[in-house]
C-alpha cells in the first residue's frame, strides 16, 4: 500500500466521522407519527369500522374496523421511523423505501379516520386525485422547462389563470372547445413574453417579475369578469366544455378503468406531456441545449449556443404548457371562469418542481400528491367527516409545505437558475 492511498483512506475516515447526522427525515417523522398516534389512533372509537368501496357501484364491498388498523398501521411508522432514526445516527443517507412505506401507511391511517362509521369511494378518490393535480402537472412541467433554461418562472400562477381565462372566453364566443383550448396557449405564451422581455432581456429580478405578472393577470382577469363577461354571461362566459373521451375495450376495466381511460383531452395530454417532456429534456438536442444554458450558460455560449435565444423559446413554451393546464378549470370541471379561479395553485406547481427535483417524472409524482391532499379535503366534506372545514382547506397547502421543508434541501436547483446573462463583449 503505498503512501498515497493510506492518506486517502485517513482522510476519507475523517471526513465519515466529522460529516454531520441529517434528523430531517427523522424529525418529520416523528411529527407526523405523533400526529396520527392523537388524531388517527386516540381519537377513534374502539368500535369504529370504515367500510371501502373498490368497484365503484355505490355499494361497500368490505370494511376493516378503523381503531385496529390505524393502531397497526402507527406501529409500522414507529418501527419505520425509528429504522430511519438508527440511519441518521450511523450518517447513512434515508432509505427512500422506507420513506415511501411510511407515507403510504399515514395516507391509509388518514383515509380509514376520515371514513370512520362511513363509506370511502375509493375509486372516486383516486380518479379525483388525477384530475385534481391535472392544471399542477402542466404547471410543474412549464416550471421545469423555464427553470431548467435558467429562467425562475414564479409567473405559473400568472399562466394558468391566463389559460383559463382566454380559454373560457373564446370556447364561449366560438362554441368550440378546442380553439379555446389553442387561445388559452397562446394566451399563455402572452404571458410568458412579459418575462422573457424584463427577466432575459433588460435582467430585471426574475422572481420580481413574476410576482408582478402574477398580481396584473389577477387584476385584469378579476376587471373584465366583473366587466362585460358577467354583463352578458351566456355570451362570453359559457364555455363549451370537452367531453370525457372513454377509451374502448379499457375504459371499463374495475379502477384502472376510470383512472386512466376516461377522461378528457386535457388529462390526456398531461399523460403524454410527462413523458415527451422527460424524452426532450434528456435524450433530444433541445434538452441538451436547454439545460447547458440553465447550467452554464458561457460555457454553451462558447461552443455556439445562443443562451438568450434558447431561454427565449424555453420560456414561451412554458407558458403555452401552462395556459393548456389553465383550461382544465374552465373547460374541463366547472365551465365557467370565476375569480381567481387557480387559487393560488401555481404556487404549488412551483413547490412541485422544487420537491420534484426539477424532473418532470417526480414533479408528476408531486403534483398527484398534492392532488391527493386536495381530494382527501373533498372526501372529509363528502363523508360528513366531524372535521371543521377550514382545517380539511388547509391540508394542501400543510401537505406543500412539509414537502418543501422536509425534502427542499435535497433538491438543486440548475446552476444558473435566476441568474441573467450577459454576453461579453
Amino acid at each position: 500500500m503505498t503512501t498515497a492511498t493510506t492518506a486517502a483512506e485517513n482522510t476519507a475516515t475523517v471526513t465519515a466521522e466529522v460529516a454531520p447526522r441529517k434528523w430531517k427525515g427523522t424529525v418529520l417523522m416523528g411529527v407526523m407519527t405523533l400526529i396520527a398516534l392523537l388524531v388517527f389512533v386516540v381519537s377513534v372509537p374502539t368500535t369504529a369500522v370504515t367500510s371501502i368501496n373498490a368497484v365503484g357501484d355505490h355499494n361497500p364491498d368490505f370494511s376493516v374496523p378503523t381503531f385496529t388498523t390505524n393502531l397497526v398501521l402507527l406501529l409500522v411508522m414507529v418501527a419505520v421511523a425509528a429504522l430511519a432514526g438508527l440511519q441518521a445516527w450511523r450518517r447513512a443517507k434515508l432509505n427512500p423505501w422506507l420513506l415511501a412505506l411510511f407515507g403510504f401507511c399515514w395516507v391509509i391511517a388518514l383515509i380509514l379516520w376520515i371514513g370512520t362509521d362511513s363509506m370511502v369511494p375509493f375509486t372516486w378518490l383516486l380518479t379525483s386525485t388525477v384530475a385534481l393535480a391535472t392544471p399542477l402537472v402542466f404547471g410543474s412541467m412549464a416550471g421545469i422547462v423555464s427553470e431548467r433554461s435558467g429562467v425562475v418562472n414564479i409567473a405559473i400562477e400568472g399562466q394558468l389563470l391566463a389559460g383559463a381565462f382566454t380559454g373560457a372566453l373564446v370556447s364561449s364566443i366560438t362554441q368550440n372547445a378546442l380553439v379555446g383550448l389553442l387561445a388559452a396557449m397562446v394566451a399563455g405564451a402572452l404571458v410568458s413574453l412579459i418575462l422573457v422581455v424584463f427577466g432575459i432581456h433588460y435582467w430585471v429580478e426574475q422572481v420580481v417579475v413574476g410576482v408582478v405578472i402574477n398580481m396584473v393577470v389577477i387584476g385584469l382577469t378579476s376587471f373584465f369578469l366583473k366587466g362585460f363577461m358577467a354583463a352578458d354571461s351566456v355570451t362570453f362566459n359559457s364555455p363549451v366544455k370537452f367531453q370525457r373521451l372513454p377509451i374502448p375495450l379499457v375504459a371499463d376495466i374495475p379502477v384502472l378503468g376510470p383512472l386512466l381511460f376516461q377522461h378528457t383531452i386535457i388529462t390526456y395530454l398531461m399523460f403524454i406531456a410527462v413523458p415527451l417532456l422527460t424524452y426532450a429534456l434528456f435524450r433530444s438536442r433541445w434538452g441538451l441545449r436547454t439545460r447547458s444554458v440553465g447550467e452554464h450558460p458561457k460555457a454553451a455560449d462558447t461552443v455556439g449556443i445562443n443562451v438568450v435565444a434558447n431561454r427565449t423559446r424555453a420560456v414561451l413554451l412554458s407558458g403555452v404548457i401552462a395556459g393548456a393546464g389553465g383550461t382544465f378549470y374552465t373547460l374541463g370541471e366547472v365551465g365557467a371562469f370565476t375569480d381567481n379561479i387557480t387559487s393560488g395553485h401555481g404556487y404549488i406547481a412551483l413547490a412541485a418542481v422544487i420537491f420534484g427535483r426539477w424532473h418532470p417524472v417526480y414533479a408528476a409524482g408531486a403534483a398527484l400528491l398534492f392532488g391527493f391532499a386536495n381530494s382527501t379535503a373533498e372526501l372529509a366534506n363528502q363523508v360528513g367527516a366531524n372535521v371543521p372545514s377550514e382545517i380539511m382547506q388547509m391540508v394542501p397547502y400543510i401537505v406543500t409545505l412539509l414537502a418543501v421543508v422536509g425534502f427542499v434541501g435535497k433538491s438543486r436547483a440548475p446552476a444558473a437558475d435566476g441568474v441573467p446573462y450577459v454576453k461579453a463583449d
